[in-house]
Formats: C-alpha cells, sequence, structure tokens
C-alpha cells in the first residue's frame, strides 16, 4: 500500500517500477534521478507502531488512506517538497560541529526528526531550529501580515464611484499569525528533546520563501528569501491530549479498518488541500461517492 504510481503529463497512470525501469513514453518528463528522489519521497516510512509527527497532524482520514491504498502522485507536485529535502541536506553538511541536525526521537506517542539543534543563533541559548520552503503567501500569514483599505484624503471625480472616497491597500503587520500546525510540530519536536536530556529555551522557524522576488510577494510585505519565526511554547500536557486523541483515532480506524470521518476544516486548509494537494483525493472521493450510493441504496430499501 502507499504510491504506486505516477501520473504522466499527458494524465496517464504508470506503475513507479515501470517508470523508473523503463519509460513508457519516447522521453522522460524529467531526469531520471529526479524521478528516483521523488519516488523515494513518497515512500510510507515503516516505523513499527509509532507515527511521525507529521503524519498525526496531518488529517486522519488522509493518513489512514495513504497507508491502506493504493495511490497515484505526480512528480511534478513533489518537486518543492523536493526542495525542502535539498535545503535539509545542505544545511546539515554546513552546521557546526557543535550542532545536532537530523536526529531523529520517540517516545510513547510519536516519532520525530530533529532539524537543528543548538547555539544556532549565536546568542548562548539552545535553540530549536526547523526548516521550511513555503510560499510568500504562507510566509506572510504567518508572519502576522494582512491588508487593509486605507482612504487617500482624495474622492472619485467621475464614474460610478463619483463622490465616494478612494482607498489604497495597506500592510498591517500586527494581525493573528496563522501557523497551528508548525506551532504544534516544532513544540512536539521540543517535548522530544526535552524529554531526552536537551533543554531547549527558544525555538525558531527558518523559513525560505521560494517566490520572494515576485511582485505577488512584495504586496505581501515579503521581500527577502529568508524569515525567521520565533514559535512560542504550548502547553505539554495540551500536547500529549492532542497527540493522544489523533494517535487513537488512527489506531482504531486501522485496527478496525473503518475509514474515518473527513478531514477537520484546519486539517483540509478548508476544503483548498483536497483537490489540488491531497495524494488521496482520488481515493476518498471514491470512498465518498460509494458511501453516498450505500446511503440511497438504504433509504431505498
Amino acid at each position: 500500500m502507499g504510491a504506486v504510481n505516477f501520473v504522466c503529463p499527458n494524465h496517464d497512470v504508470v506503475p513507479i517500477s515501470q517508470c523508473l525501469s523503463l519509460c513508457p513514453h519516447h522521453i522522460r518528463c524529467m531526469g531520471k534521478p529526479t524521478l528516483e528522489a521523488v519516488a523515494n519521497s513518497v515512500k510510507d516510512r515503516k516505523l513499527g507502531r509509532k507515527y511521525s509527527v507529521t503524519e498525526l497532524i496531518s488529517g486522519t482520514r488522509e493518513i489512514f488512506l495513504k497507508k491502506t491504498s493504493d495511490y497515484s502522485v505526480n512528480p511534478q507536485s513533489q518537486i518543492f517538497a523536493m526542495h525542502g529535502t535539498a535545503v535539509h541536506s545542505i544545511c546539515e553538511q554546513h552546521s557546526p560541529s557543535f550542532a545536532i541536525t537530523e536526529l531523529r526521537l520517540s517516545n510513547e506517542i510519536f516519532t520525530g526528526q530533529i532539524d537543528a539543534y543548538g547555539d544556532l543563533l549565536g546568542n548562548g541559548k539552545h535553540i530549536l531550529l526547523d526548516y521550511k520552503v513555503t510560499s510568500s503567501y504562507k510566509a506572510a500569514i504567518a508572519l502576522g501580515f494582512y491588508k487593509v483599505d486605507e482612504p487617500t484624503g482624495e474622492v472619485y471625480k467621475t464614474g460610478i464611484k463619483k463622490g465616494q472616497p478612494k482607498t489604497r491597500k495597506v500592510v498591517k503587520k500586527d494581525g493573528v499569525r496563522h501557523l497551528f500546525e508548525w506551532a504544534v510540530q516544532l513544540n512536539a519536536y521540543r517535548m522530544l528533546l526535552e524529554e531526552h536530556n536537551f533543554p531547549v529555551e527558544e525555538m525558531y522557524i527558518q523559513m525560505y520563501v521560494r517566490d520572494y522576488s515576485l511582485r505577488t510577494a512584495s504586496e505581501r510585505n515579503i521581500n527577502q528569501p529568508i524569515y525567521l519565526l520565533k514559535i512560542n511554547r504550548i502547553s505539554d500536557t495540551w500536547l500529549k491530549r492532542y497527540f493522544l486523541e489523533k494517535k487513537d483515532r488512527l489506531d482504531y480506524a486501522l485496527k478496525n479498518n473503518i475509514l474515518p470521518q473527513y478531514c477537520s476544516g484546519r486539517e483540509s486548509w478548508g476544503g483548498r488541500k483536497c483537490s489540488e494537494y491531497c495524494n488521496v483525493f482520488d481515493v476518498c472521493n471514491k470512498a465518498y461517492q460509494a458511501s453516498l450510493a450505500m446511503d440511497a441504496n438504504s433509504h431505498a430499501a
């Protein structure tokens, strides 16, 4: 079970093994080393009965389907994720000798891999640092940037808006920081470190903004490639309750082979993740159509 097929540019579905062995088309859509790296990145990591932090933060239905279904992925859609892997690799190679990098730890609930830990900012503190390759949109909302209309002091002199005040878009920097998943993930890593006797004094996300040079990024007040985002501490009691609930829910679904309820609005990004970014959307949609048919048959009976 897991990602077993690639979706070609012409929408053909080809087994990954076949794609890597001999492309069925006259020329590959990208270099074979890249395709092999993509194939490796979408493998289901067999970690015994322990789930990773990122798995438990994801929607329970999504992870259940990834672990119990064969599904297809478009290699093109995985490239940005590979950018993240490349960034991790580069930073690991150039980390100082006193820093800890790519360390995997676990407890009774989950397992997680620490990107970097140590006196990484030169302030003499034990820092937990996590690398994220992201978009200017995600960076802006994580930093609390938002736009408001401010009057310019002028009015429209013609047209249907004649006499109405003119406004301009202004970026404010005091908004709510939308970073729930990142904050929970980093605090889970902090908890793992502290449980293994590594003190953590501060936590940061180092955001690599892939589209920082575009005009749309500038309009969002994003104008540099890297931002450090400080993450506040979350109660260990709350974290354990959150992850235990997610773990129990996934354990129950897998043990009883029961498809979990739909992902929450937060887990599905308000539904936007489903059709655009979820690799098991087609499998999920088929399950949804099957449930509709069952409901219709039961009502008919």
